[in-house]
């Protein structure tokens, strides 16, 4: 596995209007932006190439992992080792690549236009909206269970039965504790026509295949290919299965997952942990916060 697709080409509206003139990928969970945690769980899972699918608005994302000259000059002149240490590290990491999506024509197609990028090798897909704190990272472990099956893995979680209809859902059978061998997979179904409470999340390892069967899939009724459309199309050629992530994940694509997330990564800073427990205590306990300079 050398290769991760990151698609970035969505227009954020559910956080307008800080995304007006700034990627969603870019809004920072306590100092890092949204995407870089998908990076380095990427880099930590041995998957060094990362492929960058963006459209119009997006180029803040490609700066923020390019290497920047005149901010590594400024740092190094004032004595800054630290901050130049940490903005090298992920820069130094990875080798990066770009493709745009000229619309968005959903996550099938933002696949689809990596294809001569990817070449005839197996790749893995990350949403960076989903941020998963998890030990090994969330790829690591689906990385494990490609090399058992040697097949297709979406990542999976189970979800309450309300919150079903929000999500591609998998009809499956279960091989060993964790881990499904997929029957079928339903987009978005009715709480009573769910046939699991499976969901599938945002990491995929993907087989060269997956790219016929895309360019096969019919566009839905809002104009845009699905993945998990193109995913049963190449259901009915290979068996695909699903990985249970063992781990902590924040939907960050809506406000109150992007507070939590924030939240729960400020909590595991040493440098920020004490004073902003004492602060949520506060709140808590309905007492007025102090304010500390």
């Amino acid at each position: 596995m050398r290769k991760a697709v990151f698609p970035a080409a969505g227009l954020g509206t559910r956080f307008l209007p800080a995304t007006k003139a700034q990627p969603k990928e870019m809004l920072p969970l306590v100092d890092k932006p949204i995407i870089q945690y998908g990076v380095e769980e990427a880099v930590a899972s041995g998957v060094a190439n990362i492929i960058l699918v963006t459209g119009r608005g997006k180029n803040a994302i490609e700066d923020h992992f390019d290497v920047s000259v005149e901010l590594e000059t400024f740092l190094e002149a004032r004595g800054k080792k630290e901050q130049l240490a940490e903005i090298r590290q992920i820069s130094n990491a990875i080798n990066l690549s770009y493709v745009r999506q000229g619309e968005p024509l959903g996550l099938g197609h933002a696949v689809l236009v990596t294809r001569t990028l990817v070449g005839d090798e197996p790749f893995a897909v990350i949403l960076a909206d989903d941020v998963i704190d998890a030990t090994p990272p969330a790829l690591a472990q689906m990385i494990a269970v490609f090399n058992e099956v040697q097949g297709p893995v979406v990542a999976v979680e189970r979800v309450p039965r309300e919150d079903v209809s929000s999500y591609g859902i998998i009809a499956a059978e279960e091989i060993r504790p964790g881990v499904y061998k997929i029957r079928d997979m339903v987009e978005k179904p009715p709480r009573e026509e769910a046939p699991s409470d499976l969901a599938i999340i945002g990491r995929y390892i993907l087989t060269p295949d997956i790219f016929a069967a895309l360019e096969a899939t019919v566009s839905d009724r809002t104009g845009e290919i699905q993945l998990t459309n193109g995913l049963r199309r190449l259901l009915k050629d290979r068996p695909i299965y699903g990985c249970r992530i063992e781990g902590i994940r924040h939907d960050t694509g809506n406000k109150l997952g992007f507070l939590k997330a924030v939240v729960h990564f400020a909590l595991r800073r040493p440098d920020l942990a004490k004073q902003f427990t004492e602060y949520l205590r506060e709140i808590d306990l309905g007492e007025k916060p102090v304010v500390r300079r």
